[in-house]
């Protein structure tokens, strides 16, 4: 027996002792914002491995469930305050904020967060609102470009996709060269990684449903980030979490904003097809 069957049978018994019984997720629950509801539960799209895709929210616990159905007590929404403010301040050589090109966002971004990323034919590669807001600020208001995950930037992200709040997540990926990201993106999505040899599907898909230490285990959709977890008490992007899932598998973490977790966005959003905008969710 080589070292790596034997690496490999460890983090199996790792695996399988991590990893509980199944616990029914709360689909009989519904989910309502401010009065606003949400679409929770959507049928799969054509390819999808699930007949059915599924928030996250609907796995959470019933007080974890009960604090993002109010913007008020909602701890996530101190951040879209904050992004409100950066959207309405000018910064740098052109004399320039959001809303001196775009307005009021409530009607300039309404929609944008629901089909993020979208193809940008310049670039030659996807664009999510990080990549976007970080060319606005170089190319339209003269200013630096914000560090990977950057407090302003996820509360910028946290602000815009807000506006997008209850409308269905969908990607077009009839756009440039999109496909061909989306088919990366599965790829990945599909590779064993790290030293626990675990793919984003030995959790989300093959695992779906039952608990991993004390986290209940979701389709893992992306339709509420940035996301408010409780246990960092902070606002949490997705490229972050991705970045965090490959590094549990003691795996290196890709390159945040890089090609192959482009893909990997693009793919993972196109399997929430059809639910709802959370942004900002909240979960545990």
């Amino acid at each position: 027996m080589n070292i790596r069957t034997i690496a490999t049978g460890v983090a199996g018994l790792a695996l399988a002792g991590a990893i509980a019984a199944s616990a029914e997720p709360a689909l009989e629950e519904t989910l309502e914002i401010d009065g606003q509801e949400m679409i929770t539960q959507a049928p799969a799209p054509e390819g999808h491995p699930f007949d059915t895709v599924i928030s996250g929210w609907h796995y959470r616990t019933p007080e974890t469930r009960a604090l993002e159905t109010d913007t008020f007590v909602n701890p996530a929404m101190l951040y879209v305050e904050r992004g409100e403010e950066i959207w309405n301040t000018v910064e740098g050589t052109a004399g320039k904020s959001c809303a001196s090109c775009h307005g009021d966002a409530a009607e300039s971004m309404k929609g944008v967060g629901a089909s993020m990323p979208k193809w940008n034919a310049k670039a030659g590669k996807p664009y999510n609102m990080d990549l976007q807001i970080n060319d606005c600020r170089v190319e339209q208001m003269g200013a630096e470009p914000y560090a990977f995950d950057a407090a302003d930037q996820k509360a910028l992200v946290a602000f815009v996709k807000h506006q997008s709040l209850g409308m269905p997540v969908g990607l077009d990926l009839t756009e440039g060269e999109m496909r061909k990201w989306w088919e990366q993106g599965k790829e990945i999505y599909y590779t064993r990684f790290g030293q626990l040899d675990l793919s984003c599907a030995s959790c989300h898909e093959q695992h779906n449903g039952r608990h991993i230490r004390a986290d209940h285990l979701s389709q893992g959709q992306v339709n509420g980030f940035p996301t408010y977890r409780l246990k960092q008490a902070d606002l949490v992007s997705v490229q972050n979490r991705f970045k965090g899932c490959v590094r549990d598998t003691r795996a290196v973490p890709f390159e945040p904003l890089g090609d192959e977790a482009m893909a990997l966005e693009t793919y993972v959003t196109w399997r929430g097809t059809g639910l709802s905008v959370e942004t900002p969710a909240v979960r545990q």
